[in-house]
Protein backbone atom coordinates (compact mmCIF):
# COMPACT_ATOMS: atom_id res chain seq x y z
CA UNK A 1 0.00 0.00 0.00
CA UNK A 2 2.63 2.55 0.83
CA UNK A 3 4.92 2.04 -2.53
CA UNK A 4 1.38 3.71 -3.96
CA UNK A 5 2.70 7.00 -2.99
CA UNK A 6 5.29 6.58 -4.98
CA UNK A 7 2.81 6.91 -7.87
CA UNK A 8 0.74 9.93 -6.53
CA UNK A 9 2.98 12.62 -7.88
CA UNK A 10 2.79 11.14 -11.69
CA UNK A 11 -0.66 10.39 -10.98
CA UNK A 12 -1.29 14.04 -10.66
CA UNK A 13 0.88 15.14 -12.99
CA UNK A 14 -1.13 13.75 -15.75
CA UNK A 15 -4.16 14.69 -14.27
CA UNK A 16 -3.27 18.36 -14.13
CA UNK A 17 -1.11 18.66 -17.15
CA UNK A 18 -3.25 15.65 -19.73
CA UNK A 19 -6.84 14.98 -18.61
CA UNK A 20 -7.69 18.62 -17.10
CA UNK A 21 -7.06 20.22 -20.34
CA UNK A 22 -8.51 17.69 -22.27
CA UNK A 23 -11.67 18.50 -20.16
CA UNK A 24 -11.59 22.23 -20.10
CA UNK A 25 -11.05 22.30 -23.87
CA UNK A 26 -14.06 19.81 -24.33
CA UNK A 27 -16.21 22.32 -22.17
CA UNK A 28 -14.65 25.81 -23.85
CA UNK A 29 -16.08 23.64 -26.82
CA UNK A 30 -19.77 24.48 -25.85
CA UNK A 31 -19.19 28.07 -25.00
CA UNK A 32 -18.64 32.06 -26.90
CA UNK A 33 -15.32 32.23 -24.04
CA UNK A 34 -12.73 34.53 -25.16
CA UNK A 35 -10.13 32.50 -23.21
CA UNK A 36 -9.17 35.40 -20.95
CA UNK A 37 -12.22 35.98 -18.54
CA UNK A 38 -14.83 33.02 -16.92
CA UNK A 39 -17.42 35.71 -18.53
CA UNK A 40 -18.60 33.04 -20.76
CA UNK A 41 -21.99 31.78 -22.21
CA UNK A 42 -23.09 27.62 -22.59
CA UNK A 43 -24.36 28.28 -25.84
CA UNK A 44 -24.83 24.56 -27.05
CA UNK A 45 -23.72 22.91 -30.60
CA UNK A 46 -23.75 26.16 -32.17
CA UNK A 47 -19.96 25.87 -32.90
CA UNK A 48 -19.82 22.19 -33.63
CA UNK A 49 -22.85 23.26 -36.23
CA UNK A 50 -20.55 26.22 -37.55
CA UNK A 51 -17.63 24.25 -37.78
CA UNK A 52 -18.92 21.47 -39.79
CA UNK A 53 -20.18 23.83 -42.05
CA UNK A 54 -17.19 26.01 -42.30
CA UNK A 55 -15.45 25.17 -46.35
CA UNK A 56 -12.21 26.39 -45.12
CA UNK A 57 -11.82 24.03 -42.24
CA UNK A 58 -12.73 21.18 -44.74
CA UNK A 59 -10.44 22.27 -46.90
CA UNK A 60 -7.66 22.79 -44.18
CA UNK A 61 -8.43 19.28 -43.01
CA UNK A 62 -7.94 18.45 -46.51
CA UNK A 63 -4.15 20.09 -46.78
CA UNK A 64 -3.47 18.22 -43.95
CA UNK A 65 -4.58 14.29 -45.69
CA UNK A 66 -2.57 15.54 -48.88
CA UNK A 67 0.78 16.09 -46.48
CA UNK A 68 0.54 12.52 -45.06
CA UNK A 69 -0.27 10.93 -47.92
CA UNK A 70 2.65 12.29 -49.68
CA UNK A 71 4.95 11.69 -46.50
CA UNK A 72 3.42 8.45 -45.97
CA UNK A 73 4.62 7.66 -49.73
CA UNK A 74 7.50 9.39 -50.82
CA UNK A 75 9.16 10.37 -47.48
CA UNK A 76 8.82 6.91 -45.51
CA UNK A 77 9.74 5.12 -49.13
CA UNK A 78 13.11 7.67 -48.75
CA UNK A 79 13.81 6.59 -44.99
CA UNK A 80 13.54 2.99 -45.75
CA UNK A 81 15.76 2.91 -48.69
CA UNK A 82 18.02 5.15 -46.71
CA UNK A 83 18.15 2.69 -43.58
CA UNK A 84 18.52 -0.24 -45.78
CA UNK A 85 21.70 1.29 -47.45
CA UNK A 86 23.11 1.57 -44.16
CA UNK A 87 22.44 -1.50 -42.46
CA UNK A 88 24.05 -3.07 -45.36
CA UNK A 89 27.86 -1.78 -43.74
CA UNK A 90 28.31 0.90 -46.33
CA UNK A 91 32.00 2.85 -45.95
CA UNK A 92 30.73 5.50 -43.49
CA UNK A 93 27.59 3.90 -42.31
CA UNK A 94 28.23 5.84 -38.45
CA UNK A 95 28.46 9.19 -39.91
CA UNK A 96 25.22 8.66 -42.12
CA UNK A 97 23.36 7.83 -38.94
CA UNK A 98 24.28 11.10 -37.42
CA UNK A 99 23.69 13.18 -40.90
CA UNK A 100 20.52 11.88 -41.88
CA UNK A 101 18.93 12.56 -38.06
CA UNK A 102 20.43 15.85 -37.77
CA UNK A 103 17.20 17.63 -39.80
CA UNK A 104 14.86 15.87 -37.27
CA UNK A 105 16.21 17.87 -34.02
CA UNK A 106 16.72 21.30 -35.81
CA UNK A 107 13.75 23.74 -34.94
CA UNK A 108 10.19 23.87 -37.50
CA UNK A 109 10.65 27.60 -37.73
CA UNK A 110 14.24 27.63 -38.51
CA UNK A 111 13.78 25.13 -41.16
CA UNK A 112 11.09 26.96 -42.35
CA UNK A 113 12.69 29.85 -42.47
CA UNK A 114 15.50 28.11 -44.15
CA UNK A 115 13.49 26.99 -47.00
CA UNK A 116 11.60 30.07 -47.19
CA UNK A 117 14.91 31.32 -48.52
CA UNK A 118 15.56 28.90 -50.82
CA UNK A 119 11.95 29.11 -52.11
CA UNK A 120 12.66 32.86 -52.69
CA UNK A 121 12.15 34.28 -56.05
CA UNK A 122 15.63 34.86 -56.15
CA UNK A 123 16.39 31.69 -53.98
CA UNK A 124 18.85 29.14 -54.31
CA UNK A 125 16.40 26.85 -56.60
CA UNK A 126 15.63 29.49 -58.86
CA UNK A 127 19.05 30.43 -58.80
CA UNK A 128 20.16 26.84 -60.43
CA UNK A 129 17.26 26.39 -62.47
CA UNK A 130 18.38 29.74 -64.43
CA UNK A 131 22.48 28.89 -64.17
CA UNK A 132 21.53 25.87 -65.98
CA UNK A 133 19.34 27.38 -68.77
CA UNK A 134 16.04 26.11 -67.28
CA UNK A 135 14.29 29.74 -66.36
CA UNK A 136 11.08 28.99 -67.68
CA UNK A 137 11.02 26.16 -64.80
CA UNK A 138 11.47 29.15 -62.18
CA UNK A 139 8.48 29.77 -59.71
CA UNK A 140 7.35 32.30 -56.98
CA UNK A 141 7.50 29.02 -55.22
CA UNK A 142 5.15 29.70 -52.38
CA UNK A 143 3.39 32.19 -53.83
CA UNK A 144 1.75 30.77 -56.21
CA UNK A 145 -1.34 28.28 -55.66
CA UNK A 146 -0.02 25.81 -57.75
CA UNK A 147 3.02 25.19 -56.03
CA UNK A 148 2.73 26.45 -53.08
CA UNK A 149 1.52 23.34 -51.10
CA UNK A 150 4.12 20.89 -52.99
CA UNK A 151 7.14 23.11 -51.87
CA UNK A 152 5.87 23.17 -48.30
CA UNK A 153 5.43 19.59 -48.10
CA UNK A 154 8.59 18.93 -49.76
CA UNK A 155 10.65 21.07 -46.52
CA UNK A 156 8.31 19.24 -44.16
CA UNK A 157 9.58 15.53 -45.52
CA UNK A 158 12.99 16.94 -45.65
CA UNK A 159 12.99 17.89 -41.89
CA UNK A 160 10.97 14.22 -41.21
CA UNK A 161 12.83 11.78 -42.94
CA UNK A 162 15.64 11.15 -40.52
CA UNK A 163 13.31 10.73 -37.37
CA UNK A 164 11.94 7.41 -39.85
CA UNK A 165 15.00 6.41 -40.97
CA UNK A 166 15.92 5.63 -37.54
CA UNK A 167 12.88 3.67 -36.44
CA UNK A 168 13.62 1.78 -39.72
CA UNK A 169 17.32 1.07 -38.86
CA UNK A 170 16.75 -0.22 -35.46
CA UNK A 171 13.86 -2.50 -36.77
CA UNK A 172 16.53 -3.27 -39.55
CA UNK A 173 19.01 -4.51 -36.97
CA UNK A 174 16.66 -6.57 -34.74
CA UNK A 175 15.79 -8.73 -37.74
CA UNK A 176 17.93 -11.65 -36.40
CA UNK A 177 21.31 -12.46 -38.95
CA UNK A 178 20.37 -16.16 -38.85
CA UNK A 179 17.19 -15.84 -40.83
CA UNK A 180 19.58 -14.32 -43.59
CA UNK A 181 22.20 -17.11 -43.56
CA UNK A 182 19.44 -20.07 -43.60
CA UNK A 183 18.19 -18.19 -46.78
CA UNK A 184 21.27 -17.79 -48.54
CA UNK A 185 21.89 -21.38 -48.14
CA UNK A 186 18.56 -22.11 -49.78
CA UNK A 187 19.88 -20.06 -52.63
CA UNK A 188 17.34 -16.78 -51.85
CA UNK A 189 18.91 -13.64 -53.53
CA UNK A 190 18.78 -10.51 -51.91
CA UNK A 191 15.66 -9.09 -53.83
CA UNK A 192 14.08 -12.43 -52.39
CA UNK A 193 15.20 -12.20 -48.91
CA UNK A 194 14.17 -8.24 -49.01
CA UNK A 195 10.60 -9.62 -49.94
CA UNK A 196 10.25 -12.86 -47.66
CA UNK A 197 12.38 -11.71 -44.73
CA UNK A 198 13.22 -7.27 -44.03
CA UNK A 199 9.43 -6.61 -45.72
CA UNK A 200 7.39 -8.66 -43.13
CA UNK A 201 9.74 -8.52 -40.24
CA UNK A 202 9.61 -4.83 -40.27
CA UNK A 203 5.53 -5.11 -40.24
CA UNK A 204 5.28 -3.72 -37.00
CA UNK A 205 8.15 -0.88 -37.33
CA UNK A 206 6.10 0.17 -40.19
CA UNK A 207 2.77 0.49 -38.99
CA UNK A 208 4.28 2.02 -36.17
CA UNK A 209 6.16 4.41 -38.48
CA UNK A 210 2.94 5.24 -40.77
CA UNK A 211 0.84 6.54 -37.41
CA UNK A 212 3.59 8.81 -36.21
CA UNK A 213 3.99 10.04 -40.07
CA UNK A 214 0.06 10.62 -39.96
CA UNK A 215 -0.25 12.08 -36.72
CA UNK A 216 2.90 14.38 -36.81
CA UNK A 217 1.85 15.31 -40.73
CA UNK A 218 -1.66 16.10 -40.10
CA UNK A 219 -0.74 18.70 -37.29
CA UNK A 220 1.67 20.75 -39.36
CA UNK A 221 2.07 23.77 -38.13
CA UNK A 222 5.50 25.41 -37.65
CA UNK A 223 6.35 25.13 -41.64
CA UNK A 224 3.26 26.39 -42.78
CA UNK A 225 3.54 29.38 -40.35
CA UNK A 226 6.52 30.40 -41.17
CA UNK A 227 6.66 29.61 -44.65
CA UNK A 228 3.42 30.91 -46.08
CA UNK A 229 0.69 31.49 -43.25
CA UNK A 230 -1.40 29.62 -44.99
CA UNK A 231 -1.39 31.43 -47.87
CA UNK A 232 -1.68 32.04 -50.77
CA UNK A 233 -5.56 33.23 -50.18
CA UNK A 234 -6.09 29.26 -48.53
CA UNK A 235 -3.76 27.38 -51.01
CA UNK A 236 -1.58 26.33 -47.56
CA UNK A 237 -3.96 25.87 -44.89
CA UNK A 238 -4.18 23.60 -42.30
CA UNK A 239 -6.25 23.47 -39.08
CA UNK A 240 -3.47 23.33 -36.37
CA UNK A 241 -2.90 26.88 -38.07
CA UNK A 242 -7.04 27.75 -38.03
CA UNK A 243 -7.09 26.45 -34.26
CA UNK A 244 -4.41 28.91 -33.56
CA UNK A 245 -5.76 31.42 -35.78
CA UNK A 246 -9.11 30.97 -33.84
CA UNK A 247 -7.46 31.10 -30.40
CA UNK A 248 -4.84 33.82 -30.57
CA UNK A 249 -5.97 35.84 -33.46
CA UNK A 250 -9.82 35.74 -33.45
CA UNK A 251 -9.53 35.75 -29.25
CA UNK A 252 -12.75 33.09 -30.07
CA UNK A 253 -11.24 30.05 -27.45
CA UNK A 254 -14.62 28.34 -27.63
CA UNK A 255 -14.10 27.75 -31.67
CA UNK A 256 -10.32 27.16 -31.12
CA UNK A 257 -11.81 24.36 -28.71
CA UNK A 258 -14.35 23.24 -30.88
CA UNK A 259 -12.27 22.75 -34.09
CA UNK A 260 -9.39 21.47 -31.44
CA UNK A 261 -11.90 18.78 -30.23
CA UNK A 262 -12.94 17.66 -33.83
CA UNK A 263 -9.31 17.53 -35.21
CA UNK A 264 -8.63 14.81 -31.99
CA UNK A 265 -11.14 12.96 -32.92
CA UNK A 266 -10.05 12.55 -36.83
CA UNK A 267 -6.39 11.45 -35.58
CA UNK A 268 -7.98 9.07 -33.32
CA UNK A 269 -9.95 7.57 -35.62
CA UNK A 270 -6.80 7.43 -38.20
CA UNK A 271 -4.74 5.59 -35.36
CA UNK A 272 -7.76 3.48 -34.76
CA UNK A 273 -8.25 2.17 -38.16
CA UNK A 274 -4.06 1.88 -39.17
CA UNK A 275 -4.07 -0.30 -36.20
CA UNK A 276 -7.10 -2.12 -37.03
CA UNK A 277 -5.67 -2.91 -40.09
CA UNK A 278 -2.31 -3.95 -38.85
CA UNK A 279 -3.45 -6.44 -36.68
CA UNK A 280 -5.86 -7.41 -39.75
CA UNK A 281 -3.05 -7.89 -41.51
CA UNK A 282 -0.98 -10.00 -38.91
Amino acid sequence: MFNLFYVVPAVLIFLVFSVFPIYRTIQYSFTNSNGVTFNFNYIGFDNYVKALTDATWWHGVGNGLFFAVTALIFMNSIALLLALSVNTGIRGNKAYRVIFYIPPILSGIVVGYLWKWIYDPDGLINLLLRAIGLKEWTHAWLGETGTALISVSAASMWQGVGGSFILFLAGLQGIPAQLYEAAKMDGANRVQQLIYITIPSLRRVYTLVNILTILGAMQIFNHVYSMTNGGPGYATEVPALRIYREAFRNGDFGMASTFSVLFALMLFVVSIIQLKYSQKDD
